[in-house]
């Protein structure tokens, strides 16, 4: 089944500011929050949905990719299954949306079920995410390609096998059992309700460590350099990003990694400037060329291609190949290249030349010429 528009799903038009957004989702969300609707499959699938719509609407980049590219321009945004409540990025703002007393009752309502017990937590000590900016050329854009890249990162301690400990000794925390998190039961806007907050004793770790490591002084990792391998589609655009999950740097004392950002730059091209998925280029042209007509080799991003010039050609025409410009991002479908002609007039002649174009004069002398729409125009009127 497709899909429904994340707009039509917040209810609101595409232009709307971040504040709308989030009074929409707030509006949903009291609506079809679990704890108000118990036992409910479909106010679950609806408070999730609403959730999905949210996180991509809220984030500039996603948003962004998804304006351009619909659905599937964020599908890798997500694993396999889809939004999950791990792709869930802005429970930060649960206090500033809901109001005091919310951040926590929103734990593992994706991943385990909305009506049993919350998430055990332990999220604290997850690795922090990494970014590094990648610049690649137009041709490597527009196939697509792969890098490898070298990134400083935090890795497993080897002394303490990433533990944290000197003597390998964790003990489990006394105030949360081990759990990582403590329960308290408070008044909401549905009545009385218990809500589950990180462990302050052990900072939702559930263990404590009472001798430290001397290399790692019991953080569980040091500093390291590593290759990582990029692999970068076709049609990616000026900053936007590609996620690499669990690649980033490993959480203190065993916790699960972060992700890199890789934020994506396109280089100038000498030849070529990008129009979406066309590219542009202008090709000069002789007198005699544009008068009588002639084929060229006109560059591309893969090789040279024969182009017909007719006979009469104006400069500032307008030529399209087709399929030759960028491959679209999630798609197999390819820009084209369009070629604008560029009549050059010599600077310098010789004699010989002086007494033709002297004779050709006396020819132009005889045709009425008049100005005519700029080249701007013709060109707004091409891409409409």
């Amino acid at each position: 089944m497709a899909k429904r528009d994340y707009y039509e799903i917040l209810g609101v038009e595409k232009s709307a500011d971040e504040g709308a957004i989030k009074k929409a989702y707030r509006k949903l969300a009291m609506q079809y929050h679990p704890d108000k609707n118990p036992d409910n499959k479909e106010a679950e699938e609806k408070f999730k949905e609403a959730s999905e719509a949210y996180e991509i609407l809220f984030d500039k980049e996603k948003r962004q990719l998804y304006d351009q590219y619909g659905h599937a321009g964020i599908e890798n945004q997500f694993g396999a299954g889809g939004f999950s409540w791990e792709n869930f990025s802005h429970r930060g703002d649960f206090n500033d949306i809901f109001g005091d007393g919310f951040s926590s009752i929103f734990e593992g309502l994706f991943g385990g079920g909305f009506g049993g017990s919350r998430s055990s937590g332990r999220s604290s000590n997850r690795g922090e995410d990494l970014q590094i900016e990648l610049s690649l050329s137009l041709k490597e854009i527009a196939t697509g390609t792969e890098k490898t890249i070298k990134i400083g990162t935090k890795e497993a301690c080897d002394k303490c096998n990433g533990t944290g400990s000197a003597d390998g000794q964790v003990e489990s925390c006394a105030q949360c059992r081990g759990t990582g998190q403590v329960r308290q039961v408070r008044q909401s806007l549905f009545g009385q309700m218990q809500t589950v907050s990180e462990c302050p004793s052990c900072r939702g770790e559930g263990k404590i460590i009472k001798t430290k490591c001397s290399k790692c002084y019991g953080e569980g990792r040091m500093g390291k350099v590593k290759e990582i391998s990029v692999k970068i589609p076709s049609g990616v655009e000026e900053n936007q990003y590609i996620r690499l999950r669990g690649q980033g740097n490993m959480g203190p004392r065993g916790g699960t990694r972060g992700d890199i950002l890789v934020l994506i730059h396109e280089k100038q091209d000498d030849l070529f400037e990008r129009n979406g998925n066309d590219i542009m280029i202008e090709y000069p042209i002789s007198l005699s060329q544009a008068v009588l007509g002639d084929d060229i080799l006109v560059p591309t991003l893969t090789g040279k291609v024969k182009m017909k010039v007719p006979a009469g050609t104006q400069s500032g025409r307008l030529f399209r190949l087709k399929g030759q410009g960028i491959q679209g991002l999630n798609t197999y479908s390819k820009g084209d290249e369009i070629v604008k002609v560029i009549l050059v007039t010599p600077t310098k002649i010789n004699k010989e030349e002086t007494e033709l174009y002297t004779k050709l004069r006396e020819f132009d002398s005889k045709r009425e010429l008049k100005p005519g729409r700029g080249f701007f125009s013709k060109l707004r009127d091409y891409f409409s």
